[in-house]
């Protein structure tokens, strides 16, 4: 037996299956994991937090439920998903369940870091769902699993509607039961991976330490990926959390309208994770990335321009300029940014089983764990800019900087690759 998943119609079956109840409990997992987005406003208000109480609150879910994606990524290579996915979920609904008693903010971000748990859970995914597709359909498989992101919008969408009607407390439970629920049916309707089977079965598979289960980190290309995601997947989630805040300063939106709109930047991207996947397979997850830093240079280049007024001493005279990107422009090419971030996001997991598959969960949960960081740093550095320029725009900026260098690390990477490549025997790069 090796690690390469079996084919064959039973073995289609069981990685079909595999895969839809790792997205439906992924869904509930981000669902969870998002869930101070929304009840962190009543809880600011029952317990007169600052500013900055509640953003540390909001903010400990997405900072553990990254830092923990590495531990649970190697937990799901040696234990395997079907046990691990099991107990993440397990033990994030008992945290989700106990926030709701909880009466002290002290307690509240002692809940908020088993809540994360559940964010580290798209670790467990990528390394259970990989080893049941061969490498050609691995793009595919992980970026139709990369669309349980839409779970983000499950709770902006539906927990106002509880809240409203029974206080957030009865968030914490319901969000918290359907966790618990989705544990159980994910561990009756799932099976253990062809490759913990066969050790199982056959005693297969080579013998590694559990450190030595962190042995590709060492390696360059590693971080490299988990930068390309802090850009497409990272920045993403800043953007997300990030625009209703622009849109209300910049165009005067009301927060209702803004967001709307922001959990309809959120939905599509999430959902064209899934399309990035099957390109990624078609015609290489290198020519993806390509398209999504261009359009990431192009767009946030654009979207950082300042409105400003020029004045223009011309040959009859003065002549005066006014720049503006509008309401509608706006939203339109920051779609369009959103659509190429959510192509990248699959076109990077794509290369982790091809480069690492004895190693997808600690490789896989350090990619998404720098990934979620981003989503928790970057709007940080976003306030700390309007501060220190005074502009609005600075955002874009300092995405336009990381789009770029994402960008140029990539391009020199493969020229290098493809002169080292010229100078051998003449060998195919391992991944398009």
């Amino acid at each position: 037996m090796t690690d390469t998943p079996t084919s064959g119609p039973g073995r289609d079956s069981a990685a079909t299956r595999a895969l839809a109840m790792s997205t439906i409990a992924f869904t509930v997992c981000f669902a969870v994991w998002t869930i101070f987005s929304i009840i962190g406003v009543a809880i600011k208000q029952q317990l007169g937090l600052s500013e900055t109480q509640i953003g540390l609150l909001v903010g400990t879910p997405i900072l553990t439920g990254s830092l923990v994606r590495v531990v649970l990524g190697v937990w799901t290579d040696r234990l395997g998903g079907r046990v691990v996915y099991t107990a993440t979920m397990l033990a994030a609904a008992v945290s989700t369940f106990l926030l709701a008693y909880a009466d002290s903010y002290p307690m509240m971000l002692l809940a908020a870091l088993g809540i994360g748990l559940a964010g580290g859970s798209f670790a467990v995914g990528v390394a259970y769902v990989s080893r049941f597709y061969p490498a050609s359909r691995q793009g595919t498989a992980l970026g139709i699993f990369g669309v349980g992101n839409v779970g983000a919008a499950v709770t902006k969408f539906f927990a106002p509607i509880v809240l409203l009607a029974a206080g957030w407390q009865m968030v914490a439970e319901v969000w918290a039961a359907a966790l618990a629920l989705m544990a159980v049916i994910f561990w009756l309707t799932s099976e253990d991976d062809p490759v913990i089977r066969a050790r199982r079965i056959h005693g297969a598979g080579e013998k590694k330490s559990f450190w030595g289960e962190f042995a590709p980190l060492k390696e360059t290309r590693v971080w490299r990926f988990a930068f390309y995601y802090f850009f497409s997947f990272g920045a993403f989630v800043a953007l997300s959390l990030w625009l209703p805040h622009y849109l209300i300063g910049v165009y005067g939106f009301d927060i209702a309208t803004a967001g709307m709109v922001a959990a309809a930047y959120s939905v599509p991207a999430s959902i064209f994770r899934a399309y990035g996947g099957v390109l990624s397979d078609r015609v290489g997850a290198r020519t993806v990335l390509y398209w999504t830093f261009t359009i990431g240079v192009v767009a946030t280049l654009i979207l950082s321009l300042p409105t400003a007024d020029y004045t223009i001493r011309g040959i009859d005279g003065v002549m005066r300029f006014h720049f503006e990107i509008g309401p509608v422009a706006f939203i339109a090419i920051a779609f369009v940014l959103g659509f190429s971030m959510s192509l990248g996001k699959a076109a990077v997991y794509k290369h982790i089983p091809t480069y690492y598959p004895k190693n997808v969960g600690a490789v896989g949960g350090l990619v998404g764990m720098i990934g979620g960081l981003g989503g928790f740093i970057l709007p940080i550095l976003f306030g700390v800019l309007n501060e220190l320029t005074g502009l609005w725009s600075s955002c874009f900026m300092l995405l336009f900087v990381v789009a770029s260098a994402c960008f140029l690390w990539m391009h020199l990477t493969i020229r290098r690759m493809a002169r080292g490549t010229a100078l051998s025997s003449g060998l195919a790069p391992a991944a398009k």
